[in-house]
């Protein structure tokens, strides 16, 4: 059963909701591009590639009425789908030109892909890899972590970035702020805690079956650890993890990796 904030946000997409479909495309399009740009093996330029994955995004927006979470399957194998059969499309328009005929042959990867229902069956090709499962996994966090860097105090959201995203020991972020470590670990603490609970309504929002809503504990991004006591060992992985991930969207963007 989808949660409140699933089925509001999937309505807001069925309604043509211009900003739902911006945090879609900024959430998502990254993703897009990435694993357009794995298929394409050097065969489609960055331009195509960016065209490709605005094209997915519109080929999205005229389905999503038929759209079927209940159906069992993953929003991420919907677009994955999709994107691959713009790809197809592309690909073939490409060959058509070469054999000097004048549309789609219908023999690149989108071939046996339409915008049917058929897609909405869980388990049915293709299969998304676990890279591509994890990427998509990753953009919702960073979504998280977007959503808290506009609303957090900047002082406090620095800090985070320091030492969290890019790794500095709070000794050495201290010294450069002027402050202690004991108050860096303090901000540092309540950053988190915004975090988690931003986390728990990105993670809903984009989700729509249960496992993925499950994801973030088994990536060591518990929302809720047990706090009797104060739980260090919780609060380091969850740093941890926040901290790789955003290394790794960053690399992504760059096109270093998938």
């Amino acid at each position: 059963m989808l949660s409140p904030v699933t089925t509001t946000f999937l309505n807001r997409l069925r309604a043509n909701d211009q900003a739902a479909w911006y945090e879609v495309w900024e959430t998502f399009g990254p993703v897009v591009q990435a694993q357009i740009t794995k298929w394409g093996r050097g065969r489609v330029g960055q331009e195509t590639v960016r065209d490709l994955s605005q094209e997915t995004l519109a080929a999205l927006s005229e389905s999503i009425d038929r759209f079927d979470p209940g159906r069992g399957v993953r929003f991420s194998t919907w677009l994955l789908s999709i994107a691959k059969h713009v790809l197809g499309d592309e690909l073939d328009r490409r060959n058509a030109k070469k054999r000097g005929g004048g549309g789609g042959g219908g023999n690149g990867p989108g071939k046996a892909l339409g915008l049917e229902e058929g897609w909405m069956v869980a388990g049915q090709e293709p299969s998304p890899d676990e890279q591509y499962e994890m990427a998509v996994f990753r953009a919702k966090v960073e979504a998280a972590v977007r959503w808290v860097s506009q609303e957090a105090e900047l002082t406090d959201f620095t800090i985070y970035r320091m030492r969290v995203l890019e790794g500095k020991a709070g000794k050495d972020v201290a010294a450069q702020l002027g402050t202690s470590e004991p108050t860096i670990s303090r901000r540092v603490a309540k950053v988190r805690d915004m975090l988690r609970v931003r986390l728990v309504e990105v993670i809903s929002r984009y989700s729509f079956t249960s496992d993925e809503a499950a994801e973030a504990g088994k990536n060591g991004l518990a929302p809720n650890p047990n706090k009797s006591g104060e739980d260090s060992q919780a609060d380091a992985m969850f740093d941890s993890a926040i901290g790789e991930i955003w290394l790794r969207q960053a690399q992504m963007r760059k096109g270093g990796e998938d």
